[in-house]
């Protein structure tokens, strides 16, 4: 065999390499996101227990802005287009598009957390906190934990922004890429739950 023919099937059995690793991390991290849903089912059912536990305070009802909620929610859903616009210029090979797309992500992304703290704050001050009653208790930390998990996204998407700025769209960021899409879109649906179930029919 020639040394041309090694070298290609070297460089071959290498890119067949890179696929698979990508292939198992992406394996990886839906087994990940699995766990994910057993703990949101977890906090769901949690709040589900503790939502008549008001302990004379506000219910739903009381507190709930739906107006304001609802803008929070388009936020994530726009996010979440705007990610798959992202990988749609990844798979295209567009650099400058991919960092487009995944600034405009990330800004809301952004807003939607600063939305959430502002809501937080408001209940707070007006004594609202976790610690009023088991309602309360429930549904801050459910609502907390999908924040934190959304502020762990921005987190990820701004490191993923520095290295393909650096680095370009190796097949290491495209895994990292795709693991972040799933992460995200995962996000996505959870918050619908907590809207329909914690927002929406709190405040009916």
């Amino acid at each position: 065999m020639s040394t041309d023919s090694l070298a290609h099937s070297g460089a071959h059995a290498h890119d067949v390499g890179h696929h698979d690793a990508g292939a198992n991390k992406v394996f990886g991290f839906w087994i990940y996101l699995m766990s994910d849903c057993i703990l949101f089912a977890t906090l769901f059912a949690t709040y589900a227990v503790l939502v008549n536990g008001t302990a004379g305070g506000p219910t739903g009802k009381d507190i709930f802005e739906l107006p304001f909620v609802l803008v929070e929610t388009f936020l994530l859903l726009f996010s979440s287009i705007t990610y798959g616009m992202a990988v749609i210029a990844m798979n295209k090979d567009n650099r400058s598009q991919v960092m487009a797309w995944l600034g405009l992500t990330f800004l809301f992304g952004a807003g939607f957390v600063a939305m959430e703290i502002y809501e937080f704050h408001h209940l707070i001050a007006e004594g609202f906190g976790p610690d009023r009653s088991g309602f309360l208790s429930g549904f801050f930390t459910l609502v907390g934990t999908h924040g934190v998990h959304v502020t762990s996204g921005l987190i990820w998407m701004a490191v993923m922004m520095f290295q393909i700025s650096r680095r370009g769209l190796n097949s290491m960021n495209r895994t990292r890429l795709m693991c972040l899409s799933l992460f995200w879109h995962f996000l996505d649906v959870v918050w619908i739950c907590v809207f329909s179930v914690v927002y929406l029919m709190g405040a009916m």
